[in-house]
């Protein structure tokens, strides 16, 4: 049976289920994050040390600006009234990304990382103003100021995700098949599953039926 350290998941589908049952692509972003407690939970319940969400990519700039400020509306709202909870539940919170928000979105992001910083129990990658292509230019800036060897090892010391195991586990929900510049890098020999459902729509059962399926997968990383 495979082992399962580190699950990311593509959230897609918040704004087409939004205009499907609530004629509102903002209710579908807010049930979403419904959906982000339950996985975090089911996360827990299975003894997976790391959950990395792609919660805002860096092209997602081109959305209508209302939308835009209405998610991170919801994002400072979760993390004023959830980070106590979660810093309870010994859950860390990282960002994956580029911090380029509000000087008040910026600073409850840097507290609740801080405040986070040695719980063990659970990891939380949050990708925000997160892109694959800008992460490997980044790494590679920074291998050529420090003026050290390109290599496998080097590169994964100055990506965004340092000291974190690759992803095993890749779940894109949504009904839409690519990554769209999600961890290019990390997902090399990730298994991905493909979900149809949209986000708000995805539950407990969902993500334990892909767990299960994985888990039966036999994985040669390249091997016979």
């Amino acid at each position: 049976m495979n082992p399962l350290k580190h699950v990311a998941i593509i959230m897609d589908g918040n704004g087409r289920w939004g205009l499907k049952y609530k004629k509102s692509r903002n209710a579908g972003h807010r049930a979403g994050l419904n959906t982000v407690e339950k996985i975090i939970r089911e996360t827990i319940k299975n003894k997976i040390r790391y959950l990395t969400l792609y919660a805002f990519s860096t092209e997602n700039w081109k959305r209508p600006k209302k939308e835009i400020n209405f998610l991170f509306s919801l994002l400072e709202n979760f993390l004023i009234n959830k980070i106590e909870d979660l810093n309870k539940q010994n859950i860390k919170l990282k960002i994956l990304g580029s911090k380029k928000f509000s000087p008040n979105l910026n600073k409850l992001l840097n507290n609740s990382e801080k405040k986070t910083f040695n719980n063990t129990k659970l990891q939380i990658n949050l990708a925000l103003n997160y892109g694959s292509k800008s992460e490997l230019i980044d790494t590679f800036k920074m291998i050529k100021k420090n003026k050290i060897i390109i290599n496998e090892k080097n590169m994964c010391e100055y990506l965004y995700t340092k000291n974190i195991p690759d992803p095993d586990l890749l779940i894109r929900t949504g009904n839409t098949r690519r990554l769209s510049n999600f961890l290019l890098w990390q997902l090399a020999y990730s298994e991905i599953f493909f979900e149809k459902k949209l986000w708000p729509a995805f539950n407990e059962k969902d993500y334990n039926r892909i767990i299960k399926e994985y888990k039966k997968i036999k994985r040669n990383f390249g091997k016979i």
